[in-house]
């Protein structure tokens, strides 16, 4: 299952695409930069401001490093949803593939988009894309 990113809610999408791993299907998210995150921008960045702010004080050199990249929030998002301490969970995991645009090998075939997800049933225009808040956080793509 192909599905395309573009004007998703994050949450939305990610709980979708863990229900169908954990089904056993092989999902693929193809432009994972225009996925959309819902709330105010500001809030938003706050929030995943100071989740980068953690680091360990005896070697701020030392981990944790956290994700920035497009494509990888979005698979950390899918990640939250699925059962990653069981070995089901993994194997779903293993399964998930997420692209930023549309890479050649995909570029022909059928993809799906998520009516229960889109941007229209959102209600709200206070939204952000992952492409916005990837680059605020410091990411080269």
């Amino acid at each position: 299952m192909i599905i395309d990113g573009k004007d998703l809610v994050l949450g939305r999408l990610a709980s979708f695409a863990a229900k169908r791993l954990l089904e056993g299907e092989r999902v693929t998210v193809v432009n994972a930069e225009q996925v959309v995150i819902s709330g105010r921008k500001e809030a938003t960045f706050d929030v995943y401001e100071a989740w980068l702010e953690v680091r360990n004080l005896t070697n701020p050199r030392k981990g944790p490093f956290h994700l920035k990249r497009p494509e990888e929030l979005v698979r950390l998002a899918v990640r939250g949803m699925l059962p990653f301490d069981k070995p089901r969970g993994r194997e779903a995991y293993g399964r998930l593939r997420i692209h930023m645009g549309v890479p050649p090998e995909l570029a022909g075939k059928e993809m799906q988009t998520l009516p229960e997800a889109s941007l229209e049933r959102l209600g709200t225009r206070r939204f952000m894309r992952i492409g916005d808040l990837s680059k605020h956080l410091g990411a080269r793509f």
